[in-house]
């Protein structure tokens, strides 16, 4: 009878005990979700009903582990900042730690949201993230050569750092089908919303990998057109649609308009879009280029060493005019982009003139691509 007594004792204690921590684990629940921030709870919402898709999540001391302290910064932009870092496994990685006020918390759910359903060669790959409290970091696969932004332009461009034509060529190629993976590959269609040499990433052979999800568009229904509330990219690349509706419907066009701006950013060398530049003048590169090819003049650009290296520049040129048309339905689809570049140069139907020039649609609509 006494070992029954003790038993029973021991049993009561232990189911009060059991139920003291769950009262207070629901009162640590009921206080949380008071202190968190309704960007906070909504990215909860979001990985719990996503969790099939999330990669690893790290917390936020792990995060500073693999960073060594955020000791080596690869850059920066206005999401914030980029370290270097080392899993455990050795795999090197690069850590995007955005700033604590990154409004309502849309872009991280963004990143997460579509490079997770994304596996493909020239899209970078998302290794893990941290969400805890304010704190948000994205753990990418690392590349070694940085961005394509720090190969391009004139103004920041080291003697060691010019890349030759083919392997510009093969980068503009390479950018392509991985948009083309994200508009037709994808069992969820995705619309970039953000594509510039900033966001193409190379690996250590330079083959390049589309990254920053942030502004991207999930696109799971059968039509043709997306819905999107407000503007979104950034200046010089956002196609017309885009900033007004009078343009037209916003659909994956908008991404092959800012493809093509930043063809031809790669092929003059600079950017399109200065604050100190009249886009009504020839210094305005689309229209300067355009005006070249119209009439069959030397291109002078730099680098240039064959006959083969003229024939890639051009290439370029003339997919890239066709991809900048104010007109949505005259550009071409990212598929028939590749069909072009891959082809022979003289079998590509000259490109209408750049929106720049006061043409009539009638003129305009004279060139439309079958």
């Amino acid at each position: 009878m006494i070992e029954i007594a003790v038993a029973s004792v021991v049993g009561v204690a232990m189911l009060m005990t059991l139920l003291l921590c769950m009262w207070r684990n629901f009162l640590y629940q009921i206080s949380m979700s008071f202190l968190k921030t309704e960007d906070e709870q909504n990215i909860e919402v979001f990985l719990r009903n996503n969790g099939s898709f999330s990669p690893k999540r790290y917390t936020y001391l792990e995060v500073k582990r693999i960073t060594n302290s955020f000791r080596n910064k690869l850059g920066q932009g206005g999401y914030g900042f980029v370290y270097k870092g080392k899993l455990a496994n050795g795999t090197f990685v690069a850590v995007k730690l955005l700033k604590e006020l990154n409004g309502s918390g849309e872009e991280f759910i963004n990143e997460v949201a579509s490079i997770s359903r994304t596996s493909h060669v020239n899209i970078v790959t998302l290794l893990g993230f941290c969400v805890e409290g304010d704190k948000r970091a994205l753990l990418y696969e690392f590349m070694p050569n940085g961005s394509l932004e720090s190969f391009i332009y004139d103004g920041k461009l080291r003697s060691d750092r010019q890349l030759e034509w083919l392997t510009l060529y093969k980068i503009t190629i390479g950018i392509a089908r991985g948009l083309e993976y994200l508009h037709r590959g994808c069992r969820t269609k995705i619309l970039h919303f953000d594509i510039k040499p900033h966001n193409i990433l190379l690996d250590e052979d330079f083959c390049p990998k589309i990254s920053d999800f942030g502004l991207a568009k999930l696109h799971t229904t059968k039509e043709s057109f997306v819905s999107i509330t407000g503007a979104r990219g950034t200046i010089g690349y956002v196609p017309p649609e885009v900033a007004c509706r009078n343009f037209g419907a916003v659909s994956h066009k908008a991404d092959v308009y800012s493809y093509g701006m930043m063809v031809l950013e790669i092929v003059s060398g600079r950017k399109n879009v200065e604050h100190d530049v009249d886009r009504n003048s020839e210094i305005y590169f689309p229209h300067w280029i355009y005006r070249q090819i119209e009439l069959d003049k030397e291109l002078g650009l730099k680098g240039i060493m064959n006959e083969l290296d003229k024939e890639y520049a051009r290439k370029m040129i003339m997919v890239g005019l066709w991809c900048i048309h104010v007109d949505p339905s005259i550009r071409p689809s990212i598929s028939m982009v590749l069909e072009m570049l891959e082809s022979s140069v003289d079998l590509l139907p000259f490109p209408p003139k750049p929106y720049l020039y006061s043409s009539t649609s009638t003129e305009a609509n004279s060139s439309t691509l079958h």
